[in-house]
Formats: C-alpha cells, structure tokens, sequence
C-alpha cells in the first residue's frame, strides 16, 4: 500500500505576522511547526503501514524551513519526503494549494490512500483536503478519527457534531484526520539520525508541470479585504448578587441578564 500524507507548517502560537496589502502570512519571519492535525494523520498513517505494509511518502507546500517538519515526519518513520517551493506559490488560496498538492501527488505516482489533517492551525479552513480529493477525483471522507481497510475497501470511523458515524468507501481514497486512534509516537535516536542523513527533493512549479494562471496569489479566487483585531472592552465592572435565599439571587440574576438583552 502507497500512503501520502500531507503536511504543513505552521506558525507557532503567537509568533505571526501578516502582509500589510496581501494579507498573507509572512513564513520566513515566524517560527514554524509541524501541524497538530497533521501529526495526528502521520499517526494513522504509521498505525496503518504496521497493519498492511507499504510506503509513507510525506508531502508538503512551503518554504525551505518547511523542511524541518519533513525530517520530523522522516523521524517519526516516512520512508519519504518531498518539498514543493516555488517563490511563485506564495500566497496561494486553498485552491491553488490543492491544484499544487494534486500535481505533487501525480509527480509521485498517485497513492492508494491520502491523509491530510482536517484543518491548518493558520487557516483553519479545513478546505485542503477536499479540494484536493477533487483534483485527483478521489473519494473523500472528512473527519476520521479510525480506519481499517480490507480488500481494498476503506471503512472510516468518523467524528461529527452529533456523534460517531462508520462509512465504506474503494481505494484510492482521501481521509482527513481529526484525531488518530493512539498518542503521536516521539522521534527515535535512529529515526532522528536517519532523517538527518535523509535527501528532500524539492519540486518547483516547472518540475510539476503546473500553469501559472493557477497557482500564487494571481491563481487564487480568494480575497482578503481586510483583517483587523477585533475590539475588546478590558473596562469590566463587577456587581455582587445578593439575596435572602439562593431562589431570591436567582431571581434577581436572571432580571439583571433580561435587563441586558443577554436572555
């Protein structure tokens, strides 16, 4: 079995800063790590070439410090890793991002299963995987939290807002990862020393093939019109209900949140 998993890197918390006109995130200047979600789809990955065997190939869109979260992942057990850089690729949407993966996947040879997290920490938009099931026109299921495959039929455990739901679906398939069954495993001393040791080829936008009508901020239907931090009242007063009895205080909260159109 052939398993890509797709990765990003994303600002540590706090440590961002944006584009005063394009509203893009500035990568170079800000510390970056391995997406929470992403790691979760690694995980499974792992979990599930113990299970059937095959190949990890990790992919992931982003500048050259992008590379750390490939030899983490390389750590982690990935038997490869790829880097797709391209100066012309920043600021690209999660169309174009998509549009750039399914070229990357396709360079690869496709894969019969694809995970990618279900959402970015920077974004969080959770738009990347399905677009990219589009692209490659495969079968996606959002969401996963477990997954079993036989005979090459896909049965995911999914999370939603109202409970857990079971779906089937025939290889090849795109999962995104909400959570993986067991903890994130940690680097081994020789996975590190490997990894370290490992070459990441990078792909830029000649490499894959791709048209520049569609990748990059010109590629992207999204506009940002503004971003700005919304305002926050740090003025709080107080006020202390009191009653005769627990009922009476009720009583009176109850008015007091009326009075002010919470309730």
């Amino acid at each position: 079995m052939k398993i890509i998993v797709c990765v990003k890197q994303v600002p540590l918390t706090g440590d961002v800063a944006l584009h005063p006109e394009k509203y893009t995130l500035l990568r170079q200047s800000a510390l970056g790590m391995l997406n929470p979600y992403d790691k979760e789809a690694m995980e499974m990955a792992l979990a599930l070439r113990e299970k059937h065997g095959g190949q990890i190939y990790v992919l992931s869109m982003g500048p050259e410090q992008a590379r750390e979260i490939l030899r983490e992942c390389l750590a982690m057990g990935a038997d490869e890793a790829v880097l797709l850089n391209d100066p012309c690729f920043s600021g690209s949407d999660t169309l174009a991002t998509s549009y750039i993966l399914a070229a990357g996947v396709r360079k690869l040879g496709g894969a019969n299963l694809i995970l990618c997290g279900q959402c970015a920490l920077d974004g969080s938009t959770a738009q990347v995987g399905p677009e990219l099931a589009a692209q490659l026109d495969f079968v996606q299921i959002t969401r996963g939290i477990n997954i079993d495959i036989e005979s090459d039929i896909l049965t995911v455990q999914r999370k939603t807002e109202n409970g857990l739901e079971w779906l089937t679906a025939s290889l090849p398939a795109l999962v995104t990862i909400l959570q993986a069954p067991q903890s994130s495993r940690l680097p081994t001393v020789k996975g590190a020393i490997r990894a370290k040791n490992k070459e990441i080829p990078a792909w830029n936008a000649v490499d894959l093939a791709v048209s520049r009508n569609s990748i990059g901020i010109s590629g992207s239907p999204t506009r940002v019109r503004r971003i700005a931090t919304p305002f926050v009242n740090t003025a709080v007063s107080c006020q202390l209900i009191t009653g005769q009895t627990p009922e009476q205080s009720a009583r009176v909260l109850i008015g007091k949140l009326r009075e002010n159109l919470i309730l």
